[in-house]
């Protein structure tokens, strides 16, 4: 992805994808795209009476890596965060709450999608 739009428009598609697998298992989406300091969660969703902070990363290839291993501690850090002022601003302090990854990858070339969902993938 040389070019940012090309780059936030594979993110977007493996959003839609990541939203339509977790609603096919069960999740219900709360939220998609909450911006907090500088940041953004991609998906809040709601798996029984657990809150799910959701990071998608979405690959086309597989030169830079696996989607997953985009997840850096620092990313992780900044989601926590960002999940915290989610959890003030709604005042669901006493919800439990776990963080987890969808790994989409696309081949563009077919239109088709890999998906891994990582359950708790971090705390």
């Amino acid at each position: 992805m040389n070019e940012s739009g090309t780059s936030s428009s594979l993110g977007r598609s493996g959003e839609r994808i990541a939203a339509d697998f977790l609603t096919g298992k069960g999740l219900e989406i709360v939220e998609t795209g909450f911006r907090l300091f500088r940041g953004e969660i991609d998906i809040i969703a709601r798996d029984g009476r657990t809150l799910v902070f959701v990071e998608v990363k979405t690959r086309g290839g597989d030169e830079f890596g696996r989607p997953e291993e985009s997840v850096t501690a620092a990313k992780q850090r900044q989601i926590k965060k960002i999940a915290l002022g989610y959890i003030v601003e709604r005042g669901l302090e006493d919800t439990n709450c776990r963080f987890d990854v969808v790994a989409v990858s696309l081949d563009q070339d077919s239109n088709e999608s890999n998906v891994v969902h990582f359950k708790d993938a971090f705390r």
